[in-house]
């Protein structure tokens, strides 16, 4: 999925880069609050991980500017601040969650993981879909019960399927979600992975489920 990260601190902002990527997820990186305002007004993400005390404009002004200009992301604010009134100040401006620093990575990944699945209105730790099922937990793929190894950057492309059933999904949605702004719309990096998928996910077995719709894009269905 797509994130992004409003960090002023760089040893915070590459740290937590690094290990969101390395998670499969696709992360937009800014260090204040007017230009992550206004990367979150113009581009699609499936979470905000936002610092409070931000130059130019803090945390609390920009989660308030995005709610009301109807930016329904789910926002997880990140501080060094552990009062229970900046809590609350965080929440009520329209945060989802919060963060005191320092935090477990691990923590952080599990609240993202939350965030997302009530976002998607999901309630497990799981995708199952047809005959194929994700552990979101262990970036595990099974179809048929039979194990598949999918690389980081194929499981969050299957992911993003399932999470979409047969919805045509395009290039720009699929890069949007899983690429971050520096990817370049011209390659053929999208259907490389396509074909990558399709090899494991429906190679050996009798019913494809990912099926190209020429000029549109490409559908998770079972026919």
């Amino acid at each position: 999925m797509r994130v992004l990260l409003i960090e002023d601190d760089k040893k915070i902002a590459r740290a937590l880069s690094k290990g969101l990527k390395e998670e499969s997820y696709a992360v937009d990186v800014v260090d204040n609050g007017i230009t992550g305002e206004e990367f979150a007004k113009t581009n699609e993400y499936d979470i905000i991980i936002l610092d409070i005390m931000l130059p130019k404009q803090d945390g609390w002004v920009t989660c308030a500017n995005l709610r009301k200009a109807k930016v329904l992301t789910p926002i997880l604010m990140l501080t060094a601040l552990n009062d229970v009134a900046d809590k609350i100040k965080g929440l009520d401006q329209g945060a989802d969650d919060y963060l005191a620093k320092p935090f477990h990575f691990g923590e952080l990944l599990a609240r993202i993981r939350a965030l997302i699945r009530r976002q998607s209105q999901s309630r497990t730790a799981s995708i199952e879909l047809y005959d194929v099922k994700l552990d979101l937990n262990t970036h595990t793929a099974y179809r048929n019960k039979k194990e598949i190894q999918l690389s980081t950057k194929e499981f969050a492309l299957l992911e993003l399927f399932m999470m979409n059933p047969e919805k045509i999904l395009n290039r720009d949605f699929i890069s949007e979600h899983l690429w971050d702004m520096n990817f370049d719309p011209r390659s053929n990096v999208i259907e490389s992975f396509i074909k990558f998928l399709r090899q494991k996910i429906d190679k050996d077995f009798d019913k494809p489920l990912i099926h190209t719709i020429r000029g549109a894009g490409y559908i998770f269905k079972q026919r």
